[in-house]
């Protein structure tokens, strides 16, 4: 076949683009929740790494936050949605609820670490003059320290939303049919695969490309507000 028909074949004969339309919904999908329960999770697990008890040894809470980063990050993200969809929630039925929780819990573990990052590049200063000022240091942490540190981790948060939009081409394993899937399934159904894996490259490509120049655009605003 030529080129344009090789096109036509995976993109508009049975309305396949359509197909295309909805697996990029999914990745989508799964995406947002995922950064959403990540970023509540990260934030959580990066002031439980940061509590230390008065003599300023670690707390209970900090060993617990410490061993769930080891773990997540020292296993496979793929390894993960296995376990989450074959043992963990094997019961259910929503592939897309499962997947949302394996990668919001992977997630979770390096938003953990940007934001303990962003916190600790924060001058100690800051924590030291708002207790002068009266306030709790839970107060100090919440109106001082984490404004000052949101700049910080914007950058890296952006950049760990892209990954994860990357990552989710694995929710195949588990049957779900996101964008990657729905490119091999075509592929087999036309016996090319050339034009249905680019195609799929190319969303990949413009989609992230777009989040790129928005993340550019944000940090470039946010330069901006420093120098006032």
């Amino acid at each position: 076949m030529t080129l344009s028909e090789r096109f036509v074949a995976a993109f508009i004969t049975g309305d396949r683009w359509k197909l295309y339309i909805s697996g990029l919904g999914i990745t989508l999908e799964i995406a947002i929740f995922s950064a959403i329960l990540g970023m509540l999770i990260g934030n959580i697990a990066a002031l439980m790494k940061l509590s230390t008890k008065p003599n300023g040894k670690p707390t209970i809470f900090n060993y617990i936050a410490t061993i769930y980063v080891d773990v997540i990050r020292g296993t496979p993200s793929v390894l993960q949605l296995l376990i989450m969809w074959f043992i963990i929630m094997a019961s259910s039925t929503n592939g897309i609820l499962v997947a949302s929780l394996s990668f919001g819990i992977n997630s979770g573990a390096y938003v953990s670490e940007i934001v303990r990052g962003g916190i600790l590049a924060v001058d100690k200063g800051q924590m030291e003059a708002g207790r002068s000022l009266g306030l709790s240091k839970a107060a100090t942490m919440r109106y001082i320290v984490l404004p000052q540190a949101f700049k910080n981790i914007i950058p890296p948060l952006g950049n760990e939303f892209i990954t994860l939009i990357k990552e989710t081409a694995i929710v195949g394993y588990v049957s779900l049919a996101d964008l990657t899937r729905v490119a091999n399934q075509i592929a087999s159904r036309t016996y090319d695969a050339f034009m249905p894996l680019i195609g799929a490259a190319v969303i990949y490509f413009v989609i992230i490309k777009l989040l790129t120049i928005l993340l550019t655009k944000l940090e470039r605003r946010m330069r901006r507000s420093d120098n006032r």
